[in-house]
């Protein structure tokens, strides 16, 4: 017999919070414009799991280009916690919100963000993209972001295939062949 000790706190906390609380999820946090990289490192020194997915984008200037890693989603970290800790996040400077609907928050589907490190991790080359609320609806049937649902492009006859997130009206486009999506009825 393995004996537990759960102190009165924990016991009175999950007593009084629901359990959407107490479960960690992804939420969208909405930071000042430009600071999101600053914001990241400041959750990460307060031990707050953040992703800030970057794309490599090569700028150019009166004399020189130059190399830079830019924000996938502009103004957005995503963070996960569970809700009972979300003042870690909204007293970070530079952060706006925490993304939701009538004061409270909004949790990301996991699936989303697994698909997003993921495509990035096999260098799937990733853009920020307007975001679409309508069009033709496509599930990726294989690769690393299989599964995943989004809207299907065309863009200079390529196939691109275009992941929406519904809770910050932000969209990615990556390419994709052609062969590996199903439509969605």
């Amino acid at each position: 017999m393995v004996a537990t000790t759960v102190s009165s706190a924990t016991l009175a906390e999950a007593a009084v919070l629901p359990a959407e609380y107490l479960e960690e999820r992804w939420y969208a946090a909405q930071t000042c414009a430009n600071h999101e990289k600053r914001v990241q490192e400041q959750l990460r020194q307060r031990t707050v799991e953040a992703y800030l997915p970057l794309y490599p984008s090569v700028r150019r200037w009166k004399d020189r280009r130059v190399r830079l890693e830019i924000p996938l989603f502009p103004g957005y970290v995503f963070v996960h916690l569970a809700l009972r800790d979300r003042l870690q996040v909204l007293q970070t400077p530079s952060v706006v919100r925490l993304v939701g609907f009538g004061g409270q928050p909004a949790a990301l589907p996991d699936q989303e963000i697994e698909a997003l490190r993921c495509g990035l991790a096999h260098d799937l080359r990733m853009e920020p993209h307007p975001y679409l609320k309508v069009g033709r609806r496509v599930r990726v049937t294989s690769g690393p972001l299989q599964g995943l649902e989004g809207i299907l492009v065309r863009k200079k006859n390529s196939s691109r295939f275009v992941i929406s997130l519904d809770l910050i009206m932000r969209s990615v486009a990556v390419e994709i062949d052609v062969a590996e999506f199903k439509p969605v009825r």
